[in-house]
């Protein structure tokens, strides 16, 4: 059960409405992926993408959640990056050394956790530290 000090995070009607289509067009992408439907996956990439990257634009303000949605951003990027490496048939081609192209798609997700590790160990904290006392 909330308690009186917890904030209250809510969000207009439209935005929810936006983050709905954006899972639509996500699973769409990645239904199209599983099944080789290249057309699909393919024309899935941009409206995913860039729902993702308006909702981390929208969510800019509130620090936890611009953190989220930007790994997010990083996540469906690396995810498409894969998708594509191995549509055009470029995720098995040796780019140096043992690493593949597909293997290039660690850089994004690795990018999101970057994000995500910042978050949870520097800006929370500071966060958290910053929160004002009960007096009484």
């Amino acid at each position: 059960m909330p308690q009186p000090t917890d904030q209250l995070y809510t969000i207009p009607a439209s935005y929810r409405r936006m983050e709905n289509m954006h899972i639509l067009f996500w699973l769409l992408k990645d239904i199209g992926w599983c099944m080789l439907w290249k057309p699909l996956g393919l024309s899935m990439i941009a409206p995913t993408l860039i729902i993702a990257l308006i909702i981390t634009w929208r969510t800019r303000d509130i620090k936890a959640e611009l953190a989220h949605n930007l790994a997010i951003v990083l996540w469906i990027s690396a995810n498409s990056y894969w998708m594509v490496s191995e549509f055009i048939g470029f995720d098995t081609v040796r780019v140096w050394g043992n690493v593949t192209g597909k293997h290039l798609a660690l850089l994004p997700f690795f990018a999101g956790l970057l994000v995500l590790l910042y978050y949870y160990l520097v800006q929370k904290p500071r966060e958290n530290r910053a929160e004002p006392v009960a007096t009484l």
